[in-house]
């Protein structure tokens, strides 16, 4: 019993140090983001058309970015959104580079440029 009190007093005291040891303690904030993700003309997540085709298409962009592993955790995470054909890419990536890999692909698998819309933003 009372090792199980140690061990609990050393994992506790762990996540406490972690929480102060934050790069300056800042905590995230996508008011903007989530601001500009509220208005009426901009597609969400859940507009994402459930017709096969969209499906498809979403999936295989997701795909195609995951499978690139000199992505970062960011670009591994930006949302795909297909509405008839055309595919909106939203969120953070690392650089400018990790944004033209994103679309390049993207192009790819949708059939052309104008079959895509690129919201990311480059992360600073």
């Amino acid at each position: 019993m009372k090792t199980q009190g140690v061990i609990l007093a050393i994992i506790l005291g762990a996540a406490s140090w972690a929480q102060n040891t934050d790069s300056g303690n800042v905590k995230p904030d996508n008011t903007k983001v989530n601001k500009q993700d509220r208005e009426t003309n901009q597609p969400t997540a859940d507009q994402q058309a459930n017709n096969a085709a969209d499906l498809d298409l979403t999936k295989n962009i997701r795909r195609a970015i995951m499978e690139d592993k000199s992505l970062s955790t960011n670009a591994h995470n930006v949302k795909v959104i297909s509405q008839n054909g055309t595919v909106t890419l939203k969120g953070p990536v690392k650089s400018d580079t990790e944004k033209s890999a994103i679309v390049s692909k993207a192009v790819s698998l949708a059939g052309g440029a104008d079959k895509v819309v690129d919201q990311m933003s480059v992360k600073q």
